[in-house]
């Protein structure tokens, strides 16, 4: 299996794969979907609709939508022509909306649902190269609005009239042609625009099914944004190359209950999901009578010993026997949670603990933790199936070079590395060497099995006053797998101790001021109780007891309210903003330093 360009493989998978089920999506309470020769015909009309409408090869074309099947026609359709997609997250600021728009000289919008469709409009008139918007769900007409499904119309009626056109459309794309202009969520100024190619993305998706096994059998449940290029390279890609079934989660709210639905064998994920999921189980199984308590925690060294064992080839009857008797009291129900057919999920966007890939492994359940970003379409490397580290993100993806600079920095060469950012010549010089390395920003090192491990971002380094280096991204993953809790940011540059900005789980603290008869009446107020920071703060001493003196957590500020996209404290792939909340609690944090 082999392609050059992303319109080469789609068309073959059609061909291969035409009678099975390409994608699934709820329609009244239900999931429906429809087969891989049908996504191929809307495909190819809605293409022939935008021909129609003007787009040509080199144009863009932005995408403003949640995850949908027809997400995935017009990002297809674009390729078709040799357009370029322009994703744009749902939960961007308009301002941020018109800069991409502007910046990208995007051409068309395609956009879901009215109040996407009406942001748009609202812009339109400021944005010169903008010239048609359309709209994914019906709404009122207007002279600047095209429907959907009248843009599908339009395109079967030209593809009539240019009965050869679509062909000869998709034989022109070559493989150096931009199949994604990927706006970053920096967390500083405006968004760059990463310029990936068609090799850049199948050479990505190649790569990694290479190491990950993948079949026609598999089904997909996609609920990252497809605006990512994760999901859109891992969810997306590699699931239709192999012609597998994806279906879309309705929203991140209900990926619980879509799971039990859908009953997914592969799927993608940022590390929040799987923390809250170990979180509940763990707080589950310390609500519970001793008894049950005691169960659980021997079916958790159970898992562990078997997995040993099974690695080291010496599985004795015995430790089989509670290994299954474990599986079935208490591992088959957080498996049936999942509903019950994952072969693997795909970590990914951040730092999975350690821990908590262990816990999940011991439960039957493989997380397998990768790295990437958008400059590098985006996979660097990932755990193997049969080979894997936890607290590592794997070996790198064959095909591609990681190596590690002098001062720690992963750089990484290759077929996966972006052609630069859009019109951004000195932004592309800063990240991009002459000899071809991308400099990641990342720290890291490569151990003698070859795996990668990263232990921080370069630009999120700690140096104290007292000149002590501290990477807070060992330290947070470590105070996330408390289940008291839910998010945290360590702090400390330039100041004489280390701090943390922690936010609570909320229920937990609810249920423990409960069972303590602690009084309260809002979460402001609970969160300012003495009994309640020294529940916290005994976390805290507990989890960081390996860590070296200097690194120790010395004061804290609990937080009545979650950090939020919504808010601007979160990328759209829930990393925290460090400067947009140090920016928000500076009183706080002045007066924390000061006492």
């Amino acid at each position: 299996m082999s392609y050059n360009t992303l319109t080469e493989m789609f068309i073959d998978v059609v061909k291969q794969h035409g009678a099975r089920t390409a994608l699934m999506t709820k329609v009244k309470g239900q999931y429906e979907g429809f087969t891989y020769e049908e996504f191929g015909r809307r495909v190819r009309n809605f293409a022939l609709g935008l021909a129609a409408l003007g787009i040509e090869k080199g144009d863009r074309v932005a995408l403003f939508s949640e995850n949908r099947p027809e997400w995935a026609i017009t990002d297809l359709a674009c390729l078709s022509l040799g357009a370029t997609p322009c994703p744009i997250y749902p939960t961007l600021t308009e301002s941020q909306i018109k800069y991409i728009l502007a910046d990208s000289e995007s051409k068309c919008v395609v956009a879901s649902k009215k109040e996407f469709v009406d942001k748009i409009l609202k812009m339109k008139d400021n944005i010169k190269p903008l010239k048609h918007i359309i709209a994914m769900e019906p709404v009122a007409a207007s002279a600047d609005l095209i429907q959907f499904s009248e843009a599908m119309e339009k395109g079967r009626k030209f593809g009539e009239k240019h009965p050869d056109y679509y062909d000869n459309a998709t034989k022109n794309v070559a493989d150096k042609d931009l199949a994604g202009l990927i706006y970053t969520s920096g967390t500083t100024g405006n968004p760059k625009g990463v310029m990936l190619s068609h090799k850049n993305i199948m050479s990505n998706v190649l790569a990694g099914l290479n190491v990950l096994s993948v079949s026609c059998e598999d089904v997909w449940l996609s609920f990252l944004p497809l605006c990512h290029v994760f999901e859109r390279m891992a969810g997306h890609f590699c699931a239709i190359t192999k012609g597998c079934t994806i279906a879309y989660a309705e929203s991140i709210d209900t990926v619980a209950q879509n799971l039990l639905e859908v009953r997914p064998t592969i799927m993608t994920s940022v590390p929040r999901l799987f923390e809250k999921i170990y979180s509940r189980v763990i707080s589950n199984a310390e609500a519970g009578g001793t008894l049950k308590k005691k169960i659980f925690y021997w079916a958790l060294g159970t898992g562990e010993k078997y997995n040993a064992a099974t690695k080291a080839g010496k599985v004795t009857g015995g430790l089989k026997f509670k290994y299954n008797l474990a599986n079935k009291l208490v591992f088959s129900k957080l498996q049936e949670r999942t509903g019950g057919r994952i072969r693997f999920f795909i970590s990914g966007g951040g730092p999975l603990p350690k821990e908590i890939g262990e816990f999940f492994y011991s439960a039957g359940i493989k997380v397998l933790e990768g790295y990437g970003l958008t400059e590098s379409s985006p996979v660097i490397s990932v755990n193997h199936l049969d080979n894997f580290k936890f607290g590592s993100v794997g070996l790198n993806l064959p095909g591609q070079e990681v190596k590690i600079a002098d001062d720690g920095e992963i750089l990484t060469r290759g077929p996966h590395v972006m052609q630069g950012y859009f019109k951004q010549p000195e932004a592309t010089k800063e990240v991009l060497d002459a000899d071809g390395w991308l400099h990641t920003g990342d720290i890291g090192f490569i151990d003698e099995d070859e795996f990668l491990t990263i232990t921080d971002r370069k630009k999120n380094l700690i140096v104290t006053s007292g000149g002590k280096n501290v990477a807070p991204q060992p330290m947070e993953n470590a105070l996330l797998t408390s289940q008291y809790i839910q998010q945290v940011m360590i702090l400390g540059d330039s100041k004489k101790f280390i701090s943390a900005l922690i936010v609570p789980d909320f229920g937990m603290l609810e249920k423990y001021a409960n069972e303590h008869n602690i009084p309260y009446s809002n979460m402001d107020d609970l969160v300012s109780k003495d009994e309640i920071y020294r529940v916290v703060e005994k976390e805290v001493d507990r989890l960081l007891v390996n860590f070296a003196r200097f690194e120790k957590v010395k004061k804290f500020l609990l937080l009545s309210k979650e950090f939020t996209i919504e808010d601007g404290e979160l990328t759209p792939t829930l990393k925290v903003k460090r400067k947009v909340v140090l920016d928000k609690y500076k009183d706080q944090i002045d007066k924390l330093y000061k006492e």
